[in-house]
């Protein structure tokens, strides 16, 4: 796995051992994504997907202590097997958020052996934000779920 950050960008790239259409279908299936979206212990008990550009999304994410994250928002591109990208900057009717956050990326290239050249980019509003998810733990939290999401990819 890499990882590089910029002032207002973390990206975080591994090889996957799985096709592009098995993680596609990880992330654009609610009863998949529930699975594998928020690092364990958390649980993910809600997965609402549009997935088409201009569809809203509403992922909750809970603690293990019992608290909702909610992460309200909208596809911005959708390519199927190959590419997402979706923010939280409005949620459902293209209403503006109170406080835009990010704009995630996640593209996905086959590779000659079957496996997926995984790459999800978060893209930040402010240098200030970007602090703050490396703090939240980006690169611990991300990572984990990718490892989760190739698990679950494997298995499907």
């Amino acid at each position: 796995m890499t990882t590089t950050n910029t002032d207002r960008q973390l990206v975080l790239t591994r090889v996957i051992d799985a096709t592009p259409e098995k993680i596609f279908r990880c992330w654009t299936t609610p009863e998949l994504l529930q699975k594998w979206f928020a690092p364990k212990p958390w649980t993910t008990p809600v997965a609402e997907l549009d997935v088409r550009a201009g569809g809203a999304s509403n992922i909750v994410m809970r603690s293990p202590e019992g608290a909702d994250y909610p992460a309200p928002g909208i596809y911005l591109e959708v390519v199927p097997n190959r590419k997402l990208v979706f923010t939280d900057a409005f949620s459902a009717g293209w209403i503006p958020a109170g406080e835009p956050f990010m704009t995630a990326e996640i593209t996905l290239e086959p590779t000659a052996d079957g496996k997926t050249v995984y790459t999800a980019t978060a893209r930040h509003w402010t240098s200030e934000a970007c602090e703050r998810h490396i703090k939240m733990g980006f690169h611990e939290g991300w990572g984990q779920c990718t490892t989760q999401l190739e698990e679950l990819a494997k298995s499907i």
